[in-house]
């Protein structure tokens, strides 16, 4: 328990030291492949207990950011972003060519890519989705949720909420696998072709389960991005929910300066 200073709870040491270990992994103070100093020095340069080292010690291991080698310590593990091309990660000749946007990112940055489908089914959508789709709130969506992997470690989160009128007669949509070039390849097998893809972004701090479902310490920096996938008839038969690990993606955008 932290003890309370100016009516405030004070941060307990050990997360104190903790911060400050992932801080300095983030910021490539410690880099991928290097040891963090041992429990010996970490007592000596922060002048606390062994105890108060193994509990910080916890909380980096929490943060997915280490591996602990038995009989060696913590090795930072080797996390390299994925670069994250707004103008080329929906391209058409991705699908075309059997690559789903998350799988060609990953194999552009040289990383092994899973996904793993939580749930695909009926739900009855509402909020800032059901806004986005044109529909009132309650209505039937199909809903499809993955948690996306690179080099064994999640990064992503992303929920996909697709019109039931749209999705009804494409049996693919309901699978784990929709095949090559993944869900907007089906959609475009079935007529509906994509004019653009509208992203909305916002920085904040992850909350106890998505950091959690990330491998992320508490209160770890996250992206949320909501996209929105319309067609050349001006419909959106897609709103992707996503929440990403900040440290994990790098964003590119290209602009252009003419009208």
């Amino acid at each position: 328990m932290g003890t309370v200073v100016g009516g405030e709870r004070a941060v307990p040491r050990y997360v104190q030291i903790a911060e400050e270990i992932v801080q300095q992994i983030r910021a490539g103070v410690l880099k991928p492949g290097e040891m963090v100093p041992s429990e010996s020095e970490l007592v000596d340069r922060y002048g606390v207990s062994g105890g108060t080292i193994r509990k910080a010690m916890v909380e980096v291991r929490a943060s997915g950011l280490v591996e602990t080698r038995h009989g060696k310590g913590s090795i930072v593990k080797d996390r390299p972003p994925v670069r994250h091309r707004s103008s080329d990660r929906f391209r058409r000749s991705h699908r075309q060519g059997g690559k789903a946007a998350y799988l060609a990112e990953s194999a552009q940055s040289g990383a092994t890519a899973k996904v793993s489908v939580l749930y695909i089914g009926p739900m009855e959508v509402s909020g800032d989705a059901a806004e986005r789709l044109g529909v009132p709130a309650g209505t039937q969506v199909l809903a499809r949720r993955r948690l996306y992997f690179r080099n064994g470690t999640p990064v992503e989160t992303a929920t996909s909420y697709l019109p039931w009128d749209v999705v009804k007669d494409i049996p693919e949509l309901f699978a784990e696998n929709p095949g090559g070039g993944g869900i907007y390849a089906r959609l475009e097998d079935h007529g509906h072709e994509f004019a653009e893809f509208v992203e909305t972004l916002q920085a904040r701090t992850a909350s106890k389960a998505e950091a959690s479902e990330l491998a992320l310490s508490p209160g770890a920096p996250v992206v949320h991005l909501i996209r929105e996938a319309r067609t050349t008839e001006g419909r959106v038969v897609e709103v992707c929910d996503t929440l990403m690990a900040a440290d994990q993606f790098i964003f590119e955008y290209r602009i252009p300066a003419a009208d």
